[in-house]
């Protein structure tokens, strides 16, 4: 599976070693960056380009991390298709792909250790979507709107 990284400062050694156990269990990465430590970057800067490049890549996933993930979170979901999902155990991660189709993960790298990331990032990519119709139904609900009122 192809997944893409983005992250800003906080998250650069998670990705790094994210990007490495990915490679190493044979998925295709590509990675979005930050590729080097700036403690003054800004997250949109990549994590922006970052959901663009999932939603323009059909069957691909996106892990985007920060200090909590929640502005990653906020900003993945700013791109048209994109349905990221802030994890912090492998039950939110599971759900999100069960229930919601989520195709992008937010990672906080100061909220758990790289093991129990890893783990996350694991379940997220082998869980698939259940297919249940009121799942089915809602997510028609939100792509409706972000369709009749998304401004790009």
């Amino acid at each position: 599976m192809r997944v893409h990284l983005a992250t800003d400062h906080a998250g650069l050694e998670l990705k790094n070693l994210l990007a490495d156990r990915l490679h190493e269990a044979g998925h295709q990465v590509i990675d979005h960056g930050a590729h080097t430590l700036d403690p003054e970057d800004d997250y949109p800067r990549w994590i922006i380009p970052g959901a663009e490049a999932v939603a323009a890549d059909p069957g691909s996933l996106g892990i985007v991390i920060g200090g909590s993930g929640n502005g990653e979170q906020m900003a993945a979901n700013k791109v048209r298709g994109i349905r990221a999902a802030l994890a912090y155990d492998t039950t939110t991660a599971s759900l999100a792909r069960q229930h919601n189709d989520a195709n992008v993960l937010s990672l906080g790298a100061r909220m758990q250790d790289p093991e129990q990331h890893w783990e996350i990032v694991r379940t997220f990519l082998d869980t698939p979507f259940s297919e249940g119709e009121r799942h089915i139904r809602r997510i028609g609900e939100v792509t409706a709107y972000e369709q009749e009122h998304w401004q790009g």
